[in-house]
């Protein structure tokens, strides 16, 4: 038979990550033993995705190892949604990976809201390595332009300094990115816009990890309006601690690509940008 596997390899409130992960290979192994005739296993987000090279000596590559572990278990083909880094596609020799799109999402709970003004809208990348993914959230939704957050920083996980390239004074600023952890680095980027003359910021982000102190930094930036974030890990906790905090349902996705890989359909239609 035609399996499909749905497991997000991301901690929640009763399973840490690495029990997510083994549960996944498990049920895969146990499929591929009872002759399952394909497998297919669908990981909203992929664990360890954000260690996908080495930053010094002797570090684990842990993006790769995962991916051989997927793949040594007998997957016949993973879909994922929004990887850190689509190079990681590369770490599965020979299998096909489908990397889904969440911002088709966000660009039509953007364009939704009452305060929606494009010629008054611009989208921000919090880093030099979003500018693709602000591009084409911008293009959607027709936004005015494209503003670039560069930082340097201090050390992993802590920013030294912030400084924009492009102008922001009296736009409605849309912060796109693919991962929001302990939010303070999102919330030193309001800020900053803030600053500049952003009249209101909404932060988007595919994958929402919300590490402690998370919820609480998003809850006291008050130049943050609201977080809106995938059901890709489970946000029923986080939504109950963060009023702020807007979660979109990656189901309708999901139930189209699995039904396209059934009979056999492509998927182009979900990667579609216009």
């Amino acid at each position: 038979d035609d399996c499909f596997v749905i497991q997000p390899t991301a901690a929640s409130e009763t399973t840490d990550i690495n029990t997510a992960m083994m549960e996944l290979l498990l049920l895969v192994h146990t499929l591929r033993l009872s002759s399952a005739k394909r497998i297919t296993a669908i990981v909203p987000y992929f664990a360890y995705s954000r260690q996908d090279r080495k930053t010094e000596p002797r570090v684990p590559i842990s993006a790769s190892a995962v991916a051989q572990l997927v793949q040594c278990m007998g997957v016949d083909r993973v879909v994922t949604l929004d990887l850190h880094c689509g190079q990681l596609q590369g770490f599965f020799r020979n299998m096909p990976v489908d990397n889904l799109l969440m911002f088709p999402e966000f660009a039509t709970y953007v364009m939704r809201q009452p305060w929606f003004d494009r010629e008054n809208t611009v989208v921000v990348s919090p880093d030099a390595g979003g500018v693709e993914r602000a591009n084409v959230l911008a293009d959607r939704i027709g936004a005015s332009h494209i503003v670039t957050i560069l930082k340097r920083r201090a050390e992993a996980g802590k920013v030294d300094s912030m400084q924009t390239v492009g102008n922001v004074k009296g736009y409605t600023c849309i912060i796109v990115d693919d991962i929001v952890d302990t939010a303070g680095t999102l919330c030193k980027a309001c800020d900053l816009l803030k600053d500049m003359g952003a009249v209101r910021l909404v932060a988007c982000a595919s994958h929402g990890i919300l590490t402690d102190p998370a919820c609480e930094r998003i809850s006291e930036c008050e130049a943050l309006s609201e977080l809106v974030v995938s059901d890709s890990i489970a946000q029923d906790l986080n939504s109950k601690k963060c009023s702020k905090l807007t979660v979109l349902t990656i189901a309708p996705l999901l139930v189209q690509a699995i039904y396209n890989l059934h009979h056999e359909n492509s998927l182009t239609s979900l990667f579609v940008s216009n």
